[in-house]
């Protein structure tokens, strides 16, 4: 494995480290300013990821399947990171801090509606990921150099579609509630 791929390892760990940390601090040891300054903190993961990864291919790598993912990783991280930081507050308040309401499973209509804000957070990974791996590509000119984050861009693509499928048929055929 290369930098970049163990670099996104360790993003990804650190990230959620950071949240856990961050809600430890929170709710267990009662210090909000602190556990909120260790949630801010989030983006900061994200800001490495995309040093390192630049760095790696301004120093002339061919880009691999790691920087591509690097990109996805970014505008995921970036779309949904305020929704995955609220679900695991939601959970981490209800089942360990032992306060407020169980969190809600959504059934129906209201799941459809959910899914399809999901969904459009998605559009809004797929743009900015996407617009990273479009400037990368632009940047390095060349296709002998690129074409692994050409590849990642098209699954990508097709990805957000089947999504776009998904959500599509959650409308069309509403999740039911178990019993």
């Amino acid at each position: 494995m290369n930098l970049v791929a163990w670099m996104i390892v360790a993003c990804e760990i650190a990230f959620w480290v950071v949240i856990i940390l961050g809600l430890f601090v929170r709710y267990v040891l009662k210090q909000q300013k602190l556990g909120v300054f260790l949630l801010a903190l989030t983006p900061v993961v994200d800001l490495i990821l995309l040093i390192t990864t630049g760095v790696d291919l301004y120093r002339g790598a061919t880009a691999t399947t790691a920087h591509a993912i690097a990109a996805v990783y970014i505008g995921v991280s970036i779309a949904f990171g305020k929704s995955m930081i609220q679900w695991a507050d939601e959970r981490f308040r209800y089942y360990v801090a032992k306060q407020g309401p169980k969190p809600v499973k959504l059934y129906g209509m209201e799941y459809a509606i959910n899914y399809f804000k999901s969904w459009l957070k998605h559009v809004l990974a797929y743009l900015i990921g996407a617009g990273c791996l479009a400037a990368l590509i632009y940047f390095i000119d060349d296709p002998d150099r690129t074409e692994a984050l050409s590849k990642i861009l098209k699954v990508w693509t097709l990805a957000l579609g089947i999504d776009l499928l998904i959500t599509i048929s959650n409308f069309i055929w509403p999740r039911k509630a178990n019993g």
